[in-house]
């Protein structure tokens, strides 16, 4: 099962190897069950409900697919930094520009397990893999000054991280992404406190196990950023984007129906249950 929170990358590649042995896969990763190993596949399925909730990772993985293209190609993003990277393989799998320079940065034991299974294995950009741990404010802080200057349009990319992490601890991560000013986008996957007692009930004990509970869901929101300068540019809602892409979760239809029957200001905060989110730089 979960015994370090670095089990949760294997845990996601797995879910990617599903999706990719689809005839109608909204991507192909043909690298993730190399990733994810016999451990990924057991956690899938040994973890309460592990199959039928691989829905929300697929549809993630998907959303942040769309937005790090559009930004590359249509933004001018020149550098995307990948904080808590995991096993993510975007670097490999996605049509990327050659001179795009993409870094990954998580702890060393994650870091050499993915680069030791993709050796031989080309990279469609420039890579660079970075060992920190980001825990850490000084090694953190130290590793984006030396990232900075390498490119004018950065995107920084935090996906499944946050929610691991304390409020005060996510406060000092905006501000520390905020000082660089080549720092212009930041991609996140955002929770909210009523998805938390969710996720609890159903993972909760096993994450607690694993030392990787589910602590950040802030009830304001996108609005939690504001104060260290970084505002709203896109939300995409996880309950619509699974149902776009035709990978909802089991019993959707019992929600839409209860849906209809709500206020609307209870069906903007479902809509707002969970999300991906597209920040911008703005001032602090």
């Amino acid at each position: 099962m979960i015994e370090h929170i670095s089990d949760t990358a294997r845990w996601v590649a797995y879910y990617r190897a599903m999706e990719t042995d689809r005839p109608d896969a909204l991507f192909r990763d043909p690298y993730a069950r190399r990733l994810a190993g016999p451990v990924g596949e057991a956690i899938v399925d040994r973890v309460h409900r592990g199959r039928q909730m691989a829905w929300a990772m697929i549809v993630r993985t998907a959303v942040f697919d769309e937005i790090i293209l559009d930004q590359v190609t249509s933004h001018g993003v020149d550098l995307v930094v990948n904080l808590a990277c995991g096993l993510d393989t975007r670097p490999w799998r996605l049509p990327l520009p050659p001179d795009l320079r993409w870094v990954d940065v998580d702890l060393p034991g994650i870091l050499e397990a993915k680069t030791s299974a993709l050796s031989g294995e080309r990279p469609t950009c420039r890579y660079e893999a970075v060992p920190t741990d980001l825990t850490d404010p000084a090694a953190r802080d130290a590793l984006l000054s030396r990232l900075a200057p390498a490119g004018q349009q950065a995107l920084i990319v935090t996906e499944g991280l946050l929610i691991y992490l304390l409020p005060e601890q996510v406060l000092d991560l905006a501000h520390a992404l905020h000082r660089p000013a080549a720092f212009r986008w930041w991609l996140t996957d955002l929770a909210s406190p009523r998805l938390l007692k969710m996720l609890a009930r159903s993972w909760g004990s096993t994450l607690e196990r694993g030392n990787a509970p589910f602590r950040f869901g802030p009830a304001e929101g996108t609005a939690f950023f504001r104060p260290a300068g970084w505002r709203e540019a896109i939300f995409r809602s996880t309950l619509e984007e699974a149902r776009r892409l035709r990978r909802e979760m089991p019993r959707m239809w019992l929600w839409r129906l209860l849906g209809r029957l709500s206020s609307a200001k209870e069906r903007e905060s479902v809509r707002r249950m969970s999300g991906y989110v597209l920040l911008e730089r703005a001032a602090a």
